[in-house]
């Protein structure tokens, strides 16, 4: 079997970059036949963009021969003349689901700091009357384009994923054919050999600076409860943040973006991560990464979190703060609930456990 990646990556690059790297990792351990073909957004400018978007992908480059095209986000570069070209040539098509975006003109399906479902099916005139993207004609653009092309996406593809059960429902209530929507849970390579997280001194937030990651819910448990916190990751509320901080003379200390060695040293050292999300995250990878060093994880109950660590791991953020405090002073319980995790990752998000799982959905399609 021969397998073709497909993935246009992000001006800002995320959890979907690192879903890919790990498919790629995965299918070479496993001996699988493969390549990937990407396309940059942040190679084009906004209006080539959003006229590739409209057009329903750049013109196709030949793709190489392969048995199945497995391909992870398709806009604006791709789109579904990439996937089409697939079919015609005899693969199989895979489209991969790790967010909202083939009805969300902003991809994460959050408005205003919480959840927004408003565009669903091929109703998407809600993203450009509300100005999602923050430019009228780029809203323009994306609600024609996904609107216009959503019927070439259900004909061209065989068979779309989404890394838990959460999203598949959630997919489905918007659109997605349910009859062809499987589940595909995250892995991680590498497993901690036990839990340091009673050594840890502060708590770690790695996301997206954004609002509707609920970072400033982080921040301001870190000054009432008197608990060190480090931020790695960059984004728009940037400035923001780092201004409530100062205000509240939290202990908080924003990082920037960081690679994948320095984040390993700070989930090292992490007493507890925070989540403390507004919107309905998928599968996150910042929580799997911290199962998979053994830290606990303290989250709202959004999305896919309450599946990937545990209901009892979420609370209201109201109700943030109190937990936050309440493992902080509790070396003991930070350290059982690291193992409970790590123990939980062990068994749910391994490399065999994934690469086992995505042959078995080559293997029926072809």
């Amino acid at each position: 079997m021969r397998v073709l990646l497909l993935h246009n990556r992000y001006r800002i690059e995320g959890g979907e970059e690192r879903s890919v790297d790990l498919q790629l990792r995965a299918l070479g351990r496993a001996g699988v036949e493969h390549e990937l073909v990407e396309a940059r957004s942040d190679q084009v400018g906004r209006a080539a963009a959003a006229a590739a978007l409209l057009r329903g992908g750049a013109p196709s480059p030949d793709l190489p021969p392969a048995d199945v095209v497995h391909v992870h986000n398709m806009q604006p570069l791709l789109g579904p003349r990439a996937l089409e070209s697939a079919r015609a040539a005899g693969a199989r098509v895979v489209l991969h689901l790790h967010n909202a975006r083939l009805f969300c003109a902003i991809g994460v399906a959050s408005r205003d700091g919480g959840p927004c479902f408003r565009c669903h099916g091929r109703l998407t005139l809600p993203g450009l009357v509300l100005n999602c993207r923050g430019s009228l004609p780029e809203a323009a653009a994306y609600a024609a384009a996904l609107s216009l092309h959503q019927p070439r996406v259900w004909d061209a593809v065989d068979r779309f994923l989404a890394p838990s059960a959460w999203a598949a429902g959630q997919l489905a209530r918007l659109g997605v054919p349910a009859g062809r929507l499987e589940v595909l849970p995250h892995y991680v390579p590498e497993f901690a050999a036990e839990s340091a997280a009673h050594e840890g001194s502060y708590a770690l937030v790695a996301a997206r600076l954004s609002e509707e990651k609920g970072i400033d819910v982080a921040i301001e448990a870190a000054a009432d409860a008197g608990v060190p916190l480090r931020i790695a990751g960059e984004g728009p509320a940037a400035e923001e943040l780092a201004a409530l901080a100062r205000r509240l003379d939290a202990p908080v200390e924003l990082l920037g973006r960081v690679d994948r060695e320095r984040l390993a040293e700070l989930l090292a050292g992490a007493a507890m991560v925070l989540m403390p999300s507004r919107y309905h995250e998928f599968s996150p990878y910042s929580a799997l990464e911290a199962m998979a060093a053994g830290v606990p994880v303290v989250a709202t109950a959004m999305g896919g979190l309450p599946e990937l660590i545990g209901e009892e791991r979420c609370v209201p953020a109201a109700d943030f703060t109190h937990r936050v405090r309440a493992l902080w002073s509790s070396p003991e319980e930070r350290r059982s609930d690291g193992e409970s995790l790590l123990a939980r990752a062990r068994a749910e998000h391994s490399e065999e456990r994934y690469i086992s799982a995505l042959l078995s959905v080559y293997e029926r399609l072809a």
